[in-house]
């Protein structure tokens, strides 16, 4: 048996500031809401939740870290969802790259989560 993930749930520490990011990122609003979770509904149902992070049970350590990805399929695609998302404010760390494995930018949200944009490969 394979397992899949099928969410990916950040901490974060202001869950009003955060899920309106979100929301306005993606165009979409939390089909799951709580004062401590909200929860997001991505495409082939993958799901994206927003947890308070003083709430979570056990505690997390401080150890790990990661980043969200957003896989599209060319480097024109990249700039446009860069340049969008300088529009509306986003937290930009690393601007348009050409790395070893594609063409990316990395963003940050709120709580400083990474949010890379990724072309793979050569395009």
């Amino acid at each position: 048996m394979m397992l899949e993930p099928s969410s990916v749930v950040l901490y974060v520490d202001d869950l009003e500031i955060t899920s309106k990011f979100y929301q306005d990122l993606l165009g979409i609003k939390p089909e799951i809401t709580s004062p401590t979770f909200n929860s997001f509904t991505l495409s082939k149902g993958m799901g994206l939740g927003l947890k308070v992070k003083h709430t979570v049970e056990p505690a997390p350590d401080k150890n790990g870290s990661g980043e969200l990805a957003f896989t599209l399929d060319n480097n024109r695609m990249v700039d446009e969802l860069f340049a969008e998302w300088q529009r509306k404010g986003v937290n930009i760390a690393q601007p348009p790259v050409i790395v070893p494995f594609g063409y990316t930018f990395l963003a940050l949200d709120p709580d400083g989560n990474r949010l890379r944009v990724v072309a793979l490969g050569k395009s």
